[in-house]
């Protein structure tokens, strides 16, 4: 009887144990997650944190919740996160355009502050027209920026951020296609692509998947090595014969306050590692003509400083940034 009670007892130890020993190992998370985007409900990297959110869930179980924080081109939403502990319970979705924003705004917020976790996507950028206008392939637009120029004017170019991402690519664009114009921004891209569809500019600079809905528009030039396979009309930058302009991307992906603990960042480790990887996730970046990719810590924040070297070099040479 003894080494029956005996035996039933180690029994409800190890299992006691067992589950303290679990209670233990899952230290993060112990609370829901919050994905701070710095754009409204419905913009880009709004829609790919909810999408995240749902395959994070399925994928390790913890719970997120996707807040939205605008203003200021995502300087503020980055202030606020800055604000918070590194507990990592405040994840950053984010895109290129604030590591310019901070540059343009000559905002005081050191990039090394953040951890740059994930980089999910590269989207390449994209000369846009609208099929129904006169000029609306690349030949036809290196054409009449010329002749415009001969008379004194300039072809009109719209796009969102005076000194953003897209404002840059079209600086760029015109550097090496020997071309001059006009860029004409807009408080987000929407109203931008509004000027474009009523004829009142002839290029919308911005990224192929933006068309997605908009038979009248089309990609007159992609920048990327191959065309893509979602829009295989759209030919590349260097199909057209332009050099230099196979990797103008806006990138897209994750990062934190710096500081989180060892737990922490296994986790985040982890749940990049299996999105990456996981079906439903690939479907969702690819059928938008994005790449999904996964670039890590180092390399991910290598590139955010190669960007902002980058965009500070544009903006002092073209007289925007004093």
């Amino acid at each position: 009887m003894r080494i029956k009670h005996l035996t039933i007892g180690l029994s409800v130890f190890c299992i006691a144990m067992s589950g303290m020993v679990q209670t233990v190992l899952a230290v993060f998370p112990k609370k829901p997650i919050t994905i701070m985007v710095y754009v409204k409900p419905g913009g880009g990297i709004d829609r790919d944190s909810r999408k995240l959110a749902v395959i994070g869930e399925r994928l390790t179980g913890a719970k997120f919740v996707v807040k939205n924080k605008p203003g200021a081109g995502g300087i503020v939403a980055m202030k606020y996160i800055l604000s918070q502990p590194a507990d990592g319970y405040t994840l950053f979705g984010t895109t290129k355009s604030p590591v310019y924003k901070t540059v343009s705004a000559k905002s005081d917020i050191n990039l090394g502050d953040f951890e740059w976790l994930a980089m999910s996507m590269s989207d390449p950028e994209a000369i846009i027209t609208h099929r129904e206008q006169t000029v609306n392939t690349w030949e036809q637009i290196v054409a009449d920026a010329k002749a415009l120029e001969k008379q004194g004017k300039r072809q009109m170019w719209v796009g969102p951020a005076a000194g953003g991402l897209d404002h840059v690519m079209a600086m760029k664009t015109w550097k090496a296609a020997g071309i001059k114009a006009k860029y004409i921004p807009f408080k987000g891209g929407k109203k931008a692509m509004i000027e474009l569809l009523g004829k009142r500019a002839v290029v919308y600079v911005g990224n192929a998947q933006d068309i997605i809905g908009q038979p009248k528009l089309k990609v007159a030039a992609l920048s990327r090595t191959k065309r893509l396979s979602q829009f295989p009309d759209a030919p590349t930058f260097r199909e057209l014969g332009v050099k230099g302009m196979d990797n103008e991307i806006m990138w897209r992906g994750f990062a934190i306050k710096k500081g989180i603990s060892a737990e922490a960042r296994k986790f985040y480790d982890d749940l990049f590692s299996k999105l990456m990887k996981d079906s439903e996730w690939i479907e969702y970046v690819s059928k938008r003509g994005v790449d999904p990719v996964y670039y890590k810590h180092d390399k991910f924040y290598k590139i955010v400083l190669e960007d902002k070297a980058d965009v500070t070099r544009w903006l002092k040479n073209s007289g925007i940034l004093k």
